[in-house]
Parts: structure tokens; C-alpha cells; sequence
């Protein structure tokens, strides 16, 4: 009886869970807003290839005309919650950090000549909450991480201190993690940019990509599916970020 039992649950265990091949290793992928346009394509790639990721979200413009956090993206952030992807802060206006120019404080400037800002502690901490916050208005199930990344990566000693008093460490990419959905697509083509992530990408590597990136004619959405399957291939799973985040 208790075989028959055994063979009953295994009988009724679905088959692409029993079929799933042993990790040889993980890889951690993290998606930046950008210009959103390839959003539900790229979401619908992650969903069928079974891959979670961590989301970090900022208040962009968006191929609609809106933002990345207007009420007119709280279904598709929604579905993402729901779908098991974690969540961190990304800034809320998606400026970047151009030096420290006194103790405690840390320039903060547009890229689009909107102006800048010197942030100090308080300042930091309200401007790294302010898009996780707003993202649990939208979908309060969403599971956020004590996480930040800085527009480009790119982040000064006192950024990384006055964020850490805020609870947030800050998270980048690997060097090979890079794939390159943010390149001109004429001088990098997404035959090669997959072939070089397939490739590379190794475990414990952390991935960025983008939504969408507006100014890439052919978008690396086009072969992310089968980058994704080249590397599960390999062995590599894939997972959200752990709430320590990633050397």
C-alpha cells in the first residue's frame, strides 16, 4: 500500500518538475526599468522558461508615455509580485552620483540637465525609498529586498555609506554579467551578444539587463529566450538575488 502511495505521488508530480536536470550552478538575474517597451515580451520569456529575478525599480519614462510608476504599470508589476521576482530600489529618479563633496554628502545629478542635488543622509535614504514604497502601493505583495543599485552602476564612498546607514546595501553586475541590451545594436549585434552570454556567463554570476532600452534598434529581448535556454543547457539555474545580495 504504502508503494502504491509512493507511485501515486510521483504519478501526479508534473512532469517538468521531475524532468528539471541538477543545478551545476546559479545565476542571478536583475533587471533595471529602462524605456519598457520589450516589458511584457521579456516577461513572458521568464515566465515559460520557469526564471526569477530581482527587479529594481525606478520612476522612468516609458515607451507609453507614462512612468515606470504611474498607476498604468500596477498590473504588470502585480503580476511580476505574483509571479515570485523580488524587488529593490533603483533610485527614484534615476539620476547619478558624481561625487562626494563634503563628509555625509553625496552630489546627485541628471542626465537630462534637469539639475542636481546635494543628498545628505535623510536625503539618500528618501530618495532609495521612496521607488520601493511606491511599488508596494502598487503591488503590496511584492517581496522587496534591503537592496539598491545606483543609475550605471556607478557609486562614491559616501553614496555606499549613506545608503548602508539607511539599511540598503548596494548591488552591481559581475563583469561578465554584462550581456549588453544597453550597446548600439549596428556595432553589437544580438547574434553575437548571445553567443558571448552563453558563453561566459558563469555560476554566481550576476546579469543586468533593461526592460527595454529606447535607443537599441534591435532589441536583445529578439534572442534573450535563447540565451536563457543556452545556459540552462549548461546547467545553470537561475534565482532571485539573496536579501545580502552579491559580491
Amino acid at each position: 500500500m504504502r508503494r502504491r502511495g509512493l507511485l501515486g505521488a510521483l504519478a501526479a508530480t508534473p512532469v517538468a518538475v521531475r524532468a528539471q536536470p541538477a543545478c551545476r550552478g546559479t545565476v542571478y538575474l536583475t533587471i533595471d526599468t529602462g524605456w519598457s517597451r520589450e516589458a511584457e515580451q521579456i516577461a513572458a520569456i521568464l515566465r515559460r522558461r520557469g526564471v526569477r529575478a530581482t527587479l529594481f525599480v525606478a520612476d522612468e519614462p516609458t515607451y507609453r508615455g507614462d512612468r515606470t510608476l504611474d498607476d498604468s504599470w500596477a498590473p504588470f508589476w502585480r503580476a511580476r509580485a505574483a509571479e515570485g521576482h523580488a524587488f529593490a530600489s533603483h533610485t527614484w529618479r534615476h539620476w547619478y552620483f558624481r561625487g562626494d563633496p563634503a563628509p555625509g554628502k553625496v552630489r546627485y545629478v541628471s542626465s537630462q540637465k534637469a539639475g542636481e542635488e546635494v543628498l545628505d543622509l535623510a536625503a539618500l535614504c528618501a530618495e532609495l525609498r521612496r521607488p520601493t514604497d511606491r511599488l508596494k502601493q502598487l503591488a503590496p505583495e511584492a517581496r522587496i529586498l534591503p537592496l539598491w543599485r545606483a543609475p550605471g552602476g556607478i557609486v562614491t564612498p559616501n553614496a555606499i555609506a549613506l545608503a548602508g546607514a539607511c539599511g540598503l546595501r548596494h548591488q552591481g553586475w559581475t563583469a561578465n554579467g554584462f550581456w549588453g541590451d544597453e550597446l548600439d545594436s549596428a556595432k553589437h549585434p544580438n547574434a553575437a551578444l548571445a553567443s558571448r552570454a552563453i558563453e561566459r556567463t558563469r555560476d554566481g554570476e550576476v546579469v543586468v539587463l533593461h526592460w527595454g532600452i529606447r535607443s537599441r534598434r534591435d532589441p536583445f529581448a529578439g534572442v534573450l529566450d535563447e540565451v536563457i535556454g543556452g545556459l540552462q543547457a549548461r546547467g545553470l539555474c537561475f534565482a532571485p538575488l539573496p536579501a545580502e545580495g552579491r559580491a
